[in-house]
This record gives C-alpha cells, structure tokens and sequence, in this order.
C-alpha cells in the first residue's frame, strides 16, 4: 500500500513537470519572424476555428480616399484647344525610309518604262551584272576569293582580330600551305597492321619470311 501511494505521487509528479516544461519552452519559443509565439499561434488557431464570425480583415480601421475626378477645362476653352500632333511615321512621310523590296519594285518598274531609252541604264545592273546575274569569270573570282577567306590563305591584311600578324604568316616555301599531310586512311590502315602484329605475337620482320 505505501509502495503504491508513492508509485501515484511520482506519477503525478512528472505529469506535471512534463506539462510545465512543455508551457515553458511553447511561451519562450521563436516568434520566426512573427509577432507571437507558438503558443500564441496554437492558441489564436483554436480560437479561430471554434469562432462563428471568423477572424477580423487585415485591413481593417484603413481609411481609402477616393480617386479625385479629372480637371476639365472650362465651358468655353474647349473649342480652343490645341490639335493633337499627327504623327509622322507613316508612309506618307517623304522622309519613310524605302524597304528593300520596294526600291528593287520601283527600280524594275523604272526600268520596264525606259525599255525603249537607249540612254537609260538601270542601277540594277552593273559591270559585272548581265541581266540580273554574275558573269562567268565574275563568279569564278567571287569563288575563288571566298574559298582563299575560309582557308585562311590570305597573307596581305589581318582580316578578322584571331588572325595572327602578317609577319608569322609568311613561309619560306609557299608549297607548304598546301601540304595537308599524310592521309587518314593510309593512317587508318598502318594502326590496323600495327595492332595485328601486337595481337599475333610475333615481330615485323617475321612476315618477310
């Protein structure tokens, strides 16, 4: 009997510490930013959830004036007003800068009006231009220029600012910039003899005999 009298008190002895220290540490918990507790956020939560009105707007008590109307001009000034300003990019400006497609339209139509002016020529065409297209060597130069610019075997000015000065570009035999080496095959093939050879087990000279 007295053993179960203390078993009851120690019991209820920690209950209550476990309680008090479990109210200590919600009361002196972290707001994280807010302005309560985590006790008082249980507690306001609980208060919500049984409440019938729900909780209070957050804006309430702000006062919100009204947008004031807009400033009219008097009765007779509204016939004196200024025009707005027309605006000026539209294809009636002289000014309108042309595409391309319409000056090539307005030259091809000059052009068909002075068929029969033998003193007319056409910005259209060229020199180099017959009819609206390259001639031959025209286009054989245009080629060769643009082959010389993609190999980069250009040596009389620094085209592009990865280009090296023009003093390393020069080379004693002018035939070496052509040299492109020794073929990939014929590389292919002597690794592919090379590793047969390793595999076999036996030397090079061992073929010969």
């Amino acid at each position: 009997m007295f053993a179960t009298h203390w078993f009851r008190l120690g019991a209820c002895l920690s209950v209550v510490v476990a309680g008090c220290s479990l109210v200590s540490s919600c009361a002196s918990s972290p707001t994280y930013g807010t302005d309560k507790t985590a006790m008082e956020q249980l507690t306001d939560d609980l208060g919500q959830s049984v409440s019938l009105t729900g909780p209070d707007p957050k804006n309430k008590g702000v006062k919100y004036t009204p947008r004031p109307t807009l400033v009219l001009p008097a009765e007779g000034q509204r016939e004196t007003l200024v025009a707005p300003q027309q605006t000026v990019a539209t294809k009636d400006n002289p000014q309108w800068l042309e595409s391309p497609e319409e000056t090539r339209a307005r030259l091809v139509s000059e052009a068909d009006a002075n068929s029969d002016n033998p003193n007319y020529r056409s910005p259209l065409a060229s020199s180099a231009i017959e009819g609206g297209r390259r001639t031959t060597e025209a286009q054989t130069q245009a080629y060769r220029e643009a082959r010389a610019l993609q190999k980069g075997s250009y040596v009389d000015q620094r085209r592009y600012i990865s280009d090296p000065p023009p003093g390393y570009r020069t080379v004693d035999d002018p035939a070496k910039l052509d040299d492109v080496g020794e073929p990939e095959l014929k590389k292919q093939k002597k690794r592919k003899k090379d590793a047969a050879i390793a595999n076999s087990g036996k030397q090079w000279w061992n073929f010969l005999q």
